[in-house]
């Protein structure tokens, strides 16, 4: 029987280097995702938590059977949305804005984290109230 030749032993340096080429795209575009689907439920989470800040004052003024609830409990509820520790959103900005007697505007408006600094970084979400 022939010993094999030298060249057919195994793989060669730059088969072995391609694999890992390859390899290394895969695991880069893997981590590329992981990466976006921690943003987009960041970005959910902060939308969803200004939601519940304008229900909790939407709630404020049927409890209150006005869309008038004082400028204290604006002033309490407006930190609050500010205040990314009390369960507010980053860099938050909380309106209420009374259209009528019967009317009001509610804003939360807040910019990611993450935001570069663009036009269009800065979310917003509005509810209006009516109370006959």
């Amino acid at each position: 029987m022939k010993p094999p030749n030298a060249s057919n032993r195994g793989f060669s340096l730059i088969e072995m280097m391609v694999g890992l080429l390859i390899i290394s795209f895969g695991l880069l575009g893997l981590i590329s995702m992981q990466f976006r689907a921690v943003q987009a439920s960041v970005g959910t989470e902060d939308s969803q938590r200004a939601v519940l800040l304008a229900n909790e004052m939407a709630a404020a003024m049927f409890n209150a059977n006005t869309v008038n609830v004082g400028k204290d409990a604006v002033n309490a509820w407006a930190s609050r949305v500010a205040e990314k520790s009390a369960q507010g959103v980053p860099n938050g900005v909380g309106v209420v804005t009374v259209v009528n007697a019967s009317t009001a505007r509610i804003t939360v408006s807040w910019t990611p984290v993450n935001a570069r600094g663009e036009a269009n970084d800065t979310h917003k979400y509005s509810t209006d109230v009516v109370i006959p």
